[in-house]
């Protein structure tokens, strides 16, 4: 009547976040090609002040030869926050004795566990292909990877299983992303298959 369209958005989550697929480098995105470098990171709780200012210079250096990496940081672990709020509040309400006690050592663990993992970071550098040509990504690439490991860095190109574990902590899904299947339900695909040849 009004003239308003009935059709139904069905964007997938796929859609939303603009992975299409893996590819032999990395991620293909609807905004192009990503290939992911994993960097070793350093504790620099334990350096000087100079050593650490020679690190933020490397990395200014890798950054001035190499512009368009972009790069993102993500906890190699997992989050306790809301467990702790949750026993946090749960203490406070509590009145016997015997689970007030249960509840502060369970607070204390989470605690301890924290602190341990508390430097557990996983660094990714990243670099977006457009329209290059498979040779000028071939040596793009390689270039990207000698000029961090040049400024001693430690690096490798994020494999499959690398990059599969880091969008699952990044999106909250999982610590074992690596386990998580290519596509949803193609596993019993493959049984239907598996039973009709049968």
């Amino acid at each position: 009547m009004f003239g308003f369209s009935k059709k139904k958005n069905k964007n997938t989550v796929q859609d939303l976040i603009g992975i299409e697929t893996f590819t032999k480098r990395g991620l293909k995105t609807k905004y192009g090609e990503l290939v992911y470098f994993m960097i070793s990171p350093t504790n620099i709780s334990v350096l000087s002040n100079e050593n650490i200012q020679t690190k933020i210079w490397h990395l200014m250096q890798v950054l001035s030869a190499q512009p368009n990496i972009e790069i993102t940081c993500i906890d190699s672990c997992e989050r306790f926050d809301d467990n702790k709020t949750f026993m946090v509040d749960r203490l406070g309400d509590e009145e016997n004795p015997s689970v007030k006690d249960c509840l502060a050592k369970d607070i204390d663990y989470l605690d301890n566990i924290q602190i341990e993992m508390s430097t557990a970071r996983q660094f990714m550098f990243s670099v977006r292909f457009r329209k290059e040509k498979e040779e000028q990504i071939f040596n793009q690439v390689n270039k990207v990877e000698k000029a961090i490991a040049e400024q001693g860095f430690e690096v490798k190109r994020a494999k499959k299983d690398d990059i599969k574990r880091f969008l699952a902590i990044y999106f909250g899904a999982s610590m074992q992303g690596e386990l998580i299947p290519d596509v949803d339900g193609g596993d019993c695909f493959e049984e239907e298959i598996k039973k009709a040849v049968a």
